[in-house]
């Protein structure tokens, strides 16, 4: 039962908990790509093993961050949250300690498992936690903190890679696990959806991550062996009749991990299509920029850590305002121009090369990206929860965070691809240059594309709340659970 009121002691310990583990989460999935070029030279890593370096982590998390959310309903958010943090700890100790590129990555897969478990829970304990009132202004401080957190994250990887090994990045979250434990255990309170199935759709996790590992093997296996190697289409074939599967089995799930019939909904799905397309090129960008700057570019890791500080300070000081502005003309405006916007600054992007001056070719194209974003993703993110009835706000809050790190998951896999890597290093200036840029403008147009199904899909005005789920699905079906 609700019983915390913000700004009491109370308050304030629930809010730490939450923010330094979800930060945890947000910020190792963020500063691994500072430490790519050293992860390679330190352990002999190829460009597979690198993009597998950060897939391995991006696959267990979009595969089961909707199972994660529902855990939490079912056995306790409190419980569920503590497991994850425990999980992503042990998973930290050994990325932190792998001796090979292998093991590493298959610790990254572990750390992704404990990210799907404490991530859906943070937001959850803080819904089920506060008092109705305090709400929103707990979720809003819980919000601008973790945006915080985020902004330092590169600066201090940065920083502990300049001073000592790239495993630091990795064994620091060993500690702050420890404190959250700590926190948790004795200041925040359990909470559960009672009328929550105890029934987990186990074929449906097991065939997303089929579909999504499938996809991301093949398609990252693709520039060493060919398009023709029996590893690459078995993979992609794997990956496509898993996700075939995949939709199969939850049209007739009794209680879906995904209910597909939500997607009847227009401004539901045209929301899910735009981030799609936005958040996989937001996906290479944040991927490739970074390491372009530091193996092309030659910018120490610190350097290249700050390089985008200025977008993350944009979106939390315009984030709000983009939101409110979404609210009062409408999403389809802000949704077509800030992926427009962001197109540009990826063309401007594409030509960071040798000898690139930050505050001439560098900053400029940052401000640019980070004003585009801040126009987007209130209003997206609105959008997508609006679009449904309040009494599924939690899957389609899931769903929408489910396809973004599904998008990234993929931008890592296929870019480097297309981008024309073939058996080239990503960590070699000469064979990353050409990639990096044609990336850059295939990530110009999938924005220019989110601006075009924006333009087309989303309605001019989309209700705070709607009343029936029959407006989208059979009145008669069970009802839905995060």
């Amino acid at each position: 039962m609700s019983s915390v009121r913000y700004g009491t002691p109370a308050g304030r310990w629930v809010l730490l908990a939450m923010v330094l583990g979800s930060s945890m989460a947000f910020v190792d999935s963020t500063i691994v790509n500072l430490a790519l070029p050293t992860i390679a030279e330190n352990l002999g890593a190829s460009a597979s093993g690198l993009q597998w370096t950060i897939n391995g982590y991006a696959l267990s998390l979009a595969s089961l961050i909707l199972l994660g959310g529902s855990l939490g309903d079912r056995f306790g958010r409190r419980r569920t949250f503590q497991a994850g943090v425990a999980w992503f700890a042990v998973a930290s100790l050994l990325c932190g300690v792998a001796p090979n590129v292998e093991l590493l990555i298959a610790a990254r897969v572990l750390q992704g498992i404990g990210g799907a478990l404490l991530t859906p829970g943070a937001l959850a304990i803080l819904q089920a936690s506060f008092v109705a009132q305090d709400r929103a202004r707990a979720i809003g401080a819980w919000s601008g903190l973790g945006g915080i957190g985020g902004a330092l994250g590169p600066l201090l990887g940065g920083w502990l890679l300049e001073l000592g090994s790239w495993r630091v990045l990795f064994l620091i979250n060993v500690p702050v696990a420890a404190l959250v434990l700590w926190v948790t255990a004795r200041h925040v309170p359990e909470s559960r959806d009672e009328s929550a199935s105890r029934h987990i759709d186990v074929a449906g996790v097991l065939l997303a991550a089929i579909g999504l590992g499938g996809l991301t093997y093949g398609f990252t296996a693709w520039p060493e062996h060919g398009p023709g190697a029996p590893v690459v289409i078995l993979s992609l074939a794997a990956g496509v009749l898993g996700l075939i599967a995949f939709v199969l089995v939850e049209r007739r799930e009794k209680d879906p991990m995904l209910p597909i019939r939500i997607f009847q909904n227009r401004a539901f799905s045209g929301a899910n299509l735009v981030t799609f397309l936005v958040y996989t090129a937001n996906g290479g960008v944040f991927f490739l920029f970074v390491l372009n700057l530091q193996v092309v570019a030659d910018f120490p890791a610190i350097a290249a850590g700050l390089a985008l500080l200025p977008l993350t300070l944009l979106l939390l000081v315009l984030s709000a305002p983009a939101g409110t502005l979404g609210q009062r003309i409408g999403p389809r405006i802000p949704m077509t121009a800030g992926p427009l916007i962001c197109a540009g600054a990826l063309v401007l992007m594409s030509s960071i090369g040798p000898g690139a001056s930050y505050l001439t070719d560098v900053l400029p194209a940052v401000v640019i990206f980070g004003l585009g974003l801040a126009l987007l993703v209130a209003p997206l993110t609105a959008t997508a929860l609006s679009a449904l009835d309040d009494a599924y706000a939690g899957i389609a809050s899931g769903v929408n965070n489910a396809v973004a790190r599904s998008a990234g998951l993929l931008a890592v896999a296929i870019l480097p691809l297309v981008g024309g890597l073939g058996a080239g290093s990503l960590t070699d200036s000469v064979a990353l240059q050409p990639v990096y840029h044609d990336a850059m403008l295939i990530c110009a147009a999938l924005m220019a594309a989110g601006a075009a199904v924006a333009f087309l899909a989303i309605p001019g005005r989309v209700p705070e709340s709607r009343t029936p789920a029959r407006n989208f699905c059979d009145p008669a079906s069970p009802p839905v659970h995060r």
